[in-house]
């Protein structure tokens, strides 16, 4: 067979490397930005004036992988509870910096309420709703001044659904006596880019550093949150959060948000994420976490638990043992990774393959760094497992899954436990 020419292979491309070129902001021990790996954040749907099940829901949140987590400050229970909340979870022992959530009244509850506004790590306000009229200016230079004093950093949050009205009549006058008028998504979309570098740059002229800022542009389309990111890191270094505002739910919630982000986490485009999900009535709200972090590992930028690879099935494999045991072993990974990362550090590289016949299953499960090849239809009742690439095991009889099971968790301890000689 001739030699592949060096010039038909595509280059790779190293997205972690790419993103050295925004500037870091710390958020409590979390760095954003800076060359960082992407930060993955989530948001709550409590009342924050309910401590309890704020504190609960942010504990789940955290646990489930979520580095940073959002929190409503709409009114003055909310702001309140705050600091009650900060220390409730501290004593719990999580410490995912708290994010508020501003609008509107930000800076009435900021001034009023010192204590939240010192037990918040970040401050997430959004240009186009700080004020109105002559106040806008006003209260935007109050709220980035309380940032400047007390050291947090501020996300300038500019959206589609509370864009700056002011802001984007102008660019539509603007451009309806232009000789080469341009489409008004356009002009909307460029409304979007300028509304958040505006205001950084006020921010910046207000006192609040370049290494406190963070910037987003949240839309609800897929092309729209491309192109505008990408004008938006095209024109400025600031540290950007990217996330599909109301994705929806389900697979549609998923798949568009994989699509927006991936794309531009591909170009280098990214510092934070969020997968903005709608959960299902009394739904789990650590979906979001999970989907986030998936993408993550999926396109390789970052590892969070175990890889299970699984065939997807077809007519060589009607026996459902290989689904079963595919869902049993990626279930017991998730709920057991949040004790595994203080035991079993490194554990999150791990690889598991999990097959339904003979056609892929011994390369894949040699492929991996444990791997079990189930037999498929009209093949011996024998199920071949590999570990580190070489044949360790046959087994057979009705306790093949719970039998490959404790070989995982074996494997896991002398790999990665104490003694264990992990990557």
């Amino acid at each position: 067979m001739n030699a592949i020419p060096d010039s038909v292979i595509a280059p790779t491309r190293s997205g972690p490397a790419d993103r050295q070129r925004t500037v870091g902001v710390r958020i409590g021990d979390v760095l954003v930005g800076g060359g960082a790996p992407v930060v993955v954040q989530s948001m709550t749907n409590t009342d924050t004036a309910d401590i309890d099940a704020t504190v609960k829901q942010v504990a789940a949140l955290a646990n489930a992988g979520s580095e940073l987590v959002r929190i409503t400050v709409d009114r003055k229970e909310a702001a309140a509870a705050v600091p009650r909340i900060r220390d409730r979870l501290a004593r719990i022992g999580v410490h995912a910096p708290l994010i508020g959530d501003f609008h509107y009244i930000g800076h009435t509850l900021l001034r009023e309420y010192p204590d939240c506004a010192e037990a918040l790590a970040k401050y997430r306000i959004n240009p186009g709703n700080v004020g109105f009229g002559d106040k806008k200016d006003r209260q935007f230079a109050e709220i980035v001044e309380i940032a400047a004093r007390n050291d947090k950093p501020v996300r300038i949050g500019a959206n589609w659904g509370s864009l700056d009205q002011d802001l984007l009549t102008q660019l539509m006058d603007i451009n309806a006596v232009s000789p080469s008028p341009v489409p008004a998504r356009a002009v909307t979309r460029e409304a979007m880019v300028r509304s958040a570098l505006l205001s950084a740059r006020r921010a910046e002229e207000l006192g609040l550093p370049r290494d406190r800022i963070i910037l987003s542009a949240k839309v609800s389309a897929v092309q729209d949150l491309i192109a505008i990111y990408r004008e938006i890191a095209r024109r400025s270094d600031y540290a950007l959060h990217l996330g599909l505002t109301e994705a929806g739910m389900g697979s549609k919630g998923v798949v568009a948000s994989s699509a927006a982000m991936g794309i531009l986490l591909q170009d280098g485009i990214g510092d934070t994420i969020r997968v903005s999900l709608t959960p299902e009535p009394g739904g789990d709200r650590t979906v979001e976490v999970r989907v986030a972090q998936e993408l993550l590992q999926t396109m390789g930028f970052r590892t969070f638990v175990p890889l299970v690879a699984a065939c997807p099935g077809c007519g060589r494999t009607t026996s459902t043992v290989f689904q079963e045991l595919a869902s049993d072993i990626q279930n017991w990974i998730h709920a057991s990774m949040p004790g595994w990362r203080g035991v079993y550090p490194g554990v999150e590289n791990l690889t598991v393959a999990v097959m339904g016949c003979i056609v892929n299953g011994p390369g894949e499960s040699k492929h991996a760094d444990i791997g079990i090849s189930l037999p498929g239809t009209g093949e011996s009742p024998v199920a071949p497992v590999f570990i580190d690439g070489r044949k360790a095991a046959t087994l057979r009889g009705a306790g093949i899954a719970a039998e490959f099971k404790a070989m995982v968790a074996t494997y896991i301890d002398r790999r990665y436990g104490k003694g264990g000689a992990p990557d």
